[in-house]
């Protein structure tokens, strides 16, 4: 029997994946949900494999542990991209994109842009991204690229890495007052309220929406210069890092 694609195994693996999140373990449920893509060869090739295991009547199909841990690395580089894609990069046809990067890229690479992400939580559909091992390190760690923006400092700029708002209308409402990736802000006040100076105006945040906003940080030396050449459109300094220094080229 020839062994199929691993991209196709792969993609079997992401929807038990999903399954499990939606706390199905139907074999039925899954032909459903992958339509044409679903192919049971690949699930007796899975299950020769160790990576999942079937039983039951009706059957129930599962990871096994082995299963999980590849589903989580697929699942966590996937929202990672989207992550990624959305907030830095400009967006993107998000889900043809990561799906590509997901097969593509080393696990140091991944954790190297979560990290630089300041390790997200949710991806832009407001779904959870899997804890890595930099994540887990990153909470005796003060290393990051990212921060909230309630860690800024008091007449600390800082260039808006992204929104996590899972309301559209809060969404909407920060793109009106032109809070939005991309933009530098200044920090003014934090109590009672936060006041922040966004495109020349004062702009009152209360904690919720300030708990939602993430910044790029201030790395001396580097984003001193960076968030200075925002408006100029100049190229930006080199951090030493040709993934970061990509990111820059691409922002800026």
């Amino acid at each position: 029997m020839a062994v199929t694609r691993n991209d196709d195994q792969d993609e079997h693996i992401e929807q038990l994946w999903y399954m499990k999140e939606e706390g199905k373990s139907s074999l039925e449920f899954m032909k459903k949900a992958m339509k044409r893509a679903f192919d049971p060869k690949v699930v007796d090739e899975l299950a020769q494999r160790g990576l999942v295991e079937r039983g039951g009547e009706p059957v129930t199909i599962r990871l096994t542990v082995q299963g999980e841990a590849r589903a989580r690395q697929l699942i966590r580089a996937h929202r990672l991209a989207e992550r990624l894609i959305a907030d830095v990069l400009g967006g993107g046809d998000l889900e043809q994109i990561a799906c590509e990067f997901e097969h593509t890229v080393s696990l140091e690479l991944v954790n190297g842009i979560c990290t630089l992400l300041g390790h997200p939580k949710e991806c832009p559909h407001g779904m959870p991204i899997p804890e890595g091992d930099c994540c887990r390190l990153a909470k005796k760690s003060e290393f990051s690229f990212i921060i909230p923006l309630g860690d800024l400092k008091l007449g600390e700029s800082a260039r808006i890495a992204y929104i996590n708002c899972k309301s559209d209308q809060q969404i909407h409402k920060l793109e009106g007052l032109c809070i939005r990736p991309g933009v530098v802000i200044k920090l003014h006040q934090t109590y009672p309220t936060h006041v922040i100076e966004c495109e020349g105006a004062s702009i009152a945040l209360d904690k919720g929406v300030v708990a939602n906003i993430s910044v790029w940080k201030n790395q001396p030396g580097v984003d001193e210069v960076a968030l200075s050449q925002v408006t100029d459109k100049k190229e930006p300094a080199s951090t030493g890092n040709k993934f970061v220094d990509f990111l820059f080229r691409k922002v800026l």
